[in-house]
C-alpha cells in the first residue's frame, strides 16, 4: 500500500443545504479534488459513488452514481455504487484503492453525496433503521436495549419528540459502559464539549458553537445518557478524493509533497459475538489488521478521526485503536488526553456530532480532515508534527455491534 495515494480531496460544508441539489453538492466536491489534484475528467479511470438515500429520499433506487456522475461529465468509465450503511463512503475508497493495487487503474475517484434534510424528517431517520436485519427488527432492537440493563434511568430524560431508535442503541451502549467500567455521562459529554469547541475552527463543519460540558449536560436530553449535543444530526453534503497508483502520480500536475500515502486501507465485517466481549470487537480487529499492514501501531498515531454518530462512539473506539485500555476512553477524554494539545487529538474536525454526518459523504469528510492535518493546513485546529493519522468509520449493525468497519492509516 505504500505507493498508493490520495492527490487530491475536497469536500462541501456539511449542513443543510435546501436550495441545492445532489448534483450540485457532487460537484462541488469534485471539481475542488479534481483542482486539488492537479488533474482532469479526462485523468479519471474508474469510480465509486457512496450514496445511501438516493433511493429512499429521492427515488433513484438504482445506478445512483451514474446518474450523478453523468450530470457532472463523467460517463464511459467503469462507475460502482457502493452501500456499506454509514461506512459507504470508505468502503467506496477501499474498492478504489484495490482496483489501483490490481492495477485496472492508476487514477480512481471516490464520491460520496447526500441530500437528507427533507419535509419528512421522520422519513430521514428512518433510514438509519434500515442499517440492521429488517426482518428481526423488534427482536433485535429488544437484544440490543438488554445491553443498558441495570443502570437507573433519571426522570425527564428521554425526548418527547421523534428521534432514531439508533440512538436508542447508542444509549444502551452507554450504560453498559457505565456499568462495566464506571464511565460517566460527565465524560461522555467532555467528549462532545472537546469536539464542539473544535468546530468553532472548522469551516467545512456543520455546527459552529462551543458548549461547556455542564451546557451539554443540562441540554434537551434524547435519551440517557444522550444529550442533543452529543449526537450526529441529519446532514447534506458531498466529500470526494483522487487516489493513484505512482505512475497515475506523474501523470497528474501536482505537488508531490502535497499527496498522502495510504499506509493501510482495512474493511472489515461482524461476528457474532457477545456484548460482554469487547476485546473481540469488529473495529479492535480491523485497526489491529490495519497496524499490522503499515508497519505502526497506536503509539505512532498522531491524529485520529473516528465514527461519533454519538460521542460515546469516541470513547469505544478510542480503545478499540488502542489509544487508551479497555474501559480508560472516558477517564482519557475527561483529562483531555484527545483534546488539541493532549497526548492524542482524536476528531479534530469536529467529529460527526459537530461536523455533520451524511451518511455516504461523512468517511471521505473524516479523510479530508486527516489529509488536511498531515499536510499541516488546518489552521487553529492543526496538530502540530502531524506525520501519521488513522481513521475508523462504521456503518450499520448486525448483532451488537457494527456491520462494516473501514479503516484507513495515512502518512506524511
Amino acid at each position: 500500500m505504500s505507493h498508493l495515494y490520495i492527490a487530491g480531496i475536497a469536500m462541501t460544508v456539511f449542513g443543510r443545504h435546501p436550495e441545492r441539489s445532489l448534483e450540485d453538492l457532487a460537484r462541488e466536491a469534485l471539481q475542488g479534488a479534481l483542482k486539488d489534484a492537479g488533474a482532469e475528467l479526462a485523468d479519471l479511470e474508474t469510480a465509486y459513488y457512496a450514496g445511501i438515500t438516493n433511493g429512499p429520499l429521492q427515488g433513484q433506487f438504482a445506478v445512483p452514481g451514474q446518474v450523478v456522475l453523468s450530470k457532472l461529465g463523467i460517463e464511459q468509465i467503469p462507475i460502482f455504487n457502493i452501500d456499506n450503511g454509514c461506512a459507504a463512503g470508505s468502503s467506496a475508497v477501499h474498492l478504489a484503492l484495490q482496483s489501483l493495487k490490481a492495477g485496472s487503474a492508476d487514477v480512481a475517484l471516490a464520491l460520496g453525496c447526500e441530500k437528507m434534510n427533507i419535509a419528512d424528517k421522520l422519513k430521514a431517520l428512518n433510514i438509519m433503521e434500515a442499517g440492521w436485519d429488517v426482518a428481526r427488527a423488534d427482536e433485535n432492537y429488544r437484544m440490543l436495549l438488554k445491553m443498558g440493563e441495570g443502570v437507573a434511568v433519571p426522570p425527564g430524560s428521554e425526548s418527547d419528540k421523534p428521534f432514531s431508535k439508533f440512538m436508542s442503541i447508542y444509549a444502551a451502549m452507554c450504560r453498559y459502559h457505565m456499568k462495566t467500567f464506571g464511565t460517566t455521562q460527565r465524560q461522555i459529554a467532555a467528549v462532545a464539549a472537546k469536539n464542539h469547541a473544535n468546530s468553532v475552527h472548522n469551516p467545512h463543519s456543520q455546527f459552529r458553537k462551543p458548549f461547556s460540558i455542564d451546557e451539554i449536560l443540562a441540554a434537551p436530553p434524547i435519551t440517557y445518557p444522550l444529550t442533543l449535543p452529543m449526537c450526529a444530526p441529519l446532514s447534506d453534503g458531498a466529500a470526494a478524493v483522487i487516489l493513484c497508483t505512482e505512475a497515475g502520480l506523474k501523470r497528474l500536475r501536482v505537488e508531490r509533497s502535497r499527496c498522502i500515502r495510504v499506509a493501510a486501507s482495512v474493511v472489515r465485517s461482524f461476528s457474532n459475538r457477545s456484548y460482554t466481549e469487547p476485546e473481540r470487537n469488529v473495529g479492535r480487529l480491523a485497526a489491529n489488521r490495519a497496524y499490522e499492514i503499515a508497519g505502526l501501531g497506536p503509539e505512532d498515531m498522531h491524529v485520529a478521526e473516528v465514527h461519533d454518530a454519538a460521542a460515546m462512539g469516541e470513547i469505544i473506539q478510542s480503545e478499540n485503536l488502542g489509544f487508551v485500555p479497555l474501559g480508560e476512553g472516558g477517564p482519557a477524554a475527561e483529562r483531555g488526553e484527545f483534546a488539541l494539545g493532549g497526548r492524542l487529538p482524536i476528531n479534530p474536525s469536529g467529529g460527526l456530532e459537530s461536523k455533520g454526518h451524511p451518511l455516504g459523504a461523512t468517511g471521505i469528510g473524516q479523510l479530508f480532515e486527516l489529509v488536511t492535518q498531515l499536510r499541516g493546513e488546518a489552521g487553529a485546529r492543526q496538530v502540530h508534527g502531524a506525520r501519521h493519522a488513522i481513521q475508523e468509520n462504521g456503518g450499520g449493525m448486525v448483532g451488537v455491534e457494527e456491520a462494516a468497519v473501514a479503516i484507513h492509516i495515512l502518512r506524511k
